[in-house]
């Protein structure tokens, strides 16, 4: 349980996707003008970050990686599937985006609209694939460790995006100089917070 809660925090913090890794930053810039859209899309990440990473891990060690097939067959213990990877892990999110996209759409039409073309581009969120990555690169041992680490990247972006939304609605009463205000400000703040989370990096879990 203690690993599972490291991996966790270290996601969120040590290993955020946004101040650590500067993934998924189309959506974070676009999407962060107000805290209200800023919470609906981070919730909507948590969530498909949640499903896709554990999801991707049964398939990675069930399917993917060499001689994972042997469970099938003795005969296929020599297949690699491993060159699928990519297509198979774009396959997962895409489905699970399009299920979240449906749901916002039933229940919120409100932060449907609001959210736009950025809803289903998290199918093409570097965050997301990056998420699945990281897990296949770490090789976690058990897809309780693959979970805790995607809600806590999920939890980490989310935290980012809605931290960010925050300021930028109260620098809207600010006194920026001309030609910073907007996403010149925004950038400026992103490396400041970036430099911030630094911080946690020096922590050991």
């Amino acid at each position: 349980m203690e690993n599972l809660f490291n991996i966790f925090v270290k996601a969120i913090f040590v290993e955020n996707m946004v101040f650590a890794y500067f993934l998924g930053m189309c959506s974070y810039l676009a999407v962060s003008k107000t805290v209200k859209t800023s919470v609906g899309l981070g919730i909507a990440v948590i969530f498909v970050l949640g499903i896709t990473v554990p999801i991707n891990y049964l398939i990675q060690n069930y399917f993917l990686v060499d001689g994972a097939l042997s469970w099938i067959s003795p005969k296929f213990a020599d297949v690699d599937l491993g060159f699928l990877r990519f297509i198979i892990f774009i396959a997962v999110i895409a489905s699970m985006v399009q299920l979240v996209e449906m749901v916002i759409e039933k229940f919120s039409p409100t932060l449907y609209a609001n959210l736009g073309i950025f809803l289903p581009l998290i199918a093409v969120n570097c965050a997301i694939l990056g998420g699945s990555l990281f897990m296949a690169e770490r090789e976690y041992n058990t897809i309780a460790e693959a979970t805790s680490y995607g809600l806590g990247s999920g939890v980490g972006w989310f935290l980012a995006i809605v931290g960010i939304a925050a300021i930028r609605e109260k620098i809207k009463y600010s006194n920026v100089p001309a030609p910073l205000r907007g996403l010149g400000i925004t950038f400026i703040i992103t490396g400041l917070m970036g430099i911030a989370f630094m911080g946690f990096m020096g922590i050991e879990l």
